[in-house]
């Protein structure tokens, strides 16, 4: 399955929290369309105003550390951000946005060159990211096929549930 991303970009700093992504005081709301409402106003009050339906962030090093956060990853689903791409990510927040079907991807070096407002096309199947704005390509880390298969199937819940129905 061919599997491509394309996006404008929004760029963000080095440990952007889950606090940041989506603040404490919105843990109330349990939906994805709920969360999206607050989703980044930890850091831009005014993102989820900002951000369209496809579009990608592009973090630093260590995005998504703090608190174990399912909220976090739901709210940037439920916004329609199509893609995270950071250095690096904290390992709970990474697991929790696989397992909500939100796409990740580690590329070292990714800030150096994106800039907001870039459009990025990137290649999940190759870990392939280039940004159509300037021409550089970068080569991501691409993800474990299982995760993959996770992400096609829109998340853990329903991947479990579609390998149940056929064994």
């Amino acid at each position: 399955m061919d599997w491509t991303i394309e996006g404008r970009a929004w760029v963000f700093g080095d440990n952007i929290d889950t606090d940041a992504i989506l603040p404490a005081r919105y843990l109330v709301y349990t939906t994805e369309e709920e969360l999206a409402k607050y989703a980044m106003t930890g850091i831009d009050p005014e993102f989820p105003k900002k951000a369209k339906k496809g579009d990608i962030i592009v973090g630093g090093k260590n995005f998504g550390s703090g608190s174990s956060r399912e909220h976090a990853p739901m709210g940037l689903k439920g916004l329609g951000i199509s893609l995270v791409i950071a250095e690096s990510f904290a390992r709970i927040f990474y697991r929790n946005a696989i397992n909500i079907g939100l796409p990740l991807l580690e590329c070292k070096g990714i800030r150096e060159h994106v800039k907001d407002g870039d459009v990025l096309r990137v290649d999940l199947n190759r870990g392939v990211v280039k940004n159509l704005t300037t021409g550089v390509e970068l080569k991501a880390q691409r993800l474990p096929e299982f995760m993959m298969e996770i992400l096609k199937d829109g998340g853990l819940i329903p991947y479990l549930k579609k390998r149940k129905l056929k064994s």
